[in-house]
């Protein structure tokens, strides 16, 4: 193995940076106005998701939830509920206080920058057409983004053809826009972004678990099928994790 290589790539995962970068330089101490939490809507179909109060869920205890949660990729072909997504939503990137310049969400973020969007590949959703969604936290509200017949075949595509990505309710593709994060860590933003998604995903884990359903992160996809699937100019926006969720297959 090539050790300079290596340890060139280990480097992302340590925290020498700081050392490295004038935080004063940074776009945020220079009066450069923060860069939006959410994605302006543009356009297309927008539906209200079930609030909070209707999630009604025969909850599994939080033990039940740590002891059980693992990666699923055998799915029942239920419909999902649209109270079900709501509330996978609402646990991933939903909005818990919105004050100015200051939105809180149920998961953290490096500097409450929050720089991850969320689209959604929907194939059997309760009331939803199949295609693309985007998630509107603020309104806790998703957008179509468009139609898609033959979504199958583009997330199969997207997915290097791990079948199970398409075999699902509805699949979970997270974008990046760094500069959310760029505008306060310049370019010490890569690691703390990809701790992020961490929590963002593994909060996706344990809310699926808590009401039925299953996921499995997706690390491993085709970037340009993935960001022209989304509509995403895969520059100052681009993927960054995908996540299937589906009804727990019942076992024999």
């Amino acid at each position: 193995m090539d050790w300079i290589k290596i340890n060139e790539w280990r480097e992302f995962l340590r925290d020498n940076v700081r050392e490295e970068v004038d935080f004063s330089t940074t776009d945020q101490n220079n009066d450069i106005p923060m860069p939006p939490v959410e994605k302006p809507w543009v356009g297309g179909e927008v539906i209200s998701l079930p609030g909070e109060e209707t999630f009604d869920f025969q909850f599994k205890s939080f033990m039940d939830i740590i002891r059980d949660r693992e990666s699923r990729r055998v799915f029942d072909q239920t419909e999902m509920k649209l109270k079900e997504l709501s509330f996978l939503l609402w646990a991933t990137q939903g909005v818990r206080s919105n004050k100015p310049n200051r939105i809180l969400r149920h998961v953290p973020s490096a500097g409450n920058r929050h720089s991850a969007e969320t689209y959604l590949a929907v194939f059997r959703v309760e009331g939803l057409k199949q295609g693309i969604y985007r998630y509107l936290p603020l309104e806790h509200q998703i957008g179509l983004v468009r139609e898609l017949p033959d979504l199958w075949d583009h997330v199969n595509k997207a997915a290097h053809m791990q079948l199970f990505a398409s075999r699902c309710n509805v699949l979970f593709l997270w974008t990046s826009l760094p500069y959310r994060t760029e505008w306060r860590y310049g370019h010490a933003s890569a690691k703390v972004f990809a701790l992020d998604l961490g929590h963002i995903c593994q909060n996706l884990y344990l809310a699926c678990e808590a009401i039925g359903y299953g996921t499995c992160a997706i690390a491993a996809y085709d970037q340009k099928a993935s960001d022209q699937l989304l509509g995403v100019d895969g520059k100052d926006e681009f993927t960054v994790y995908l996540a299937p969720v589906g009804k727990q297959k019942t076992r024999s």
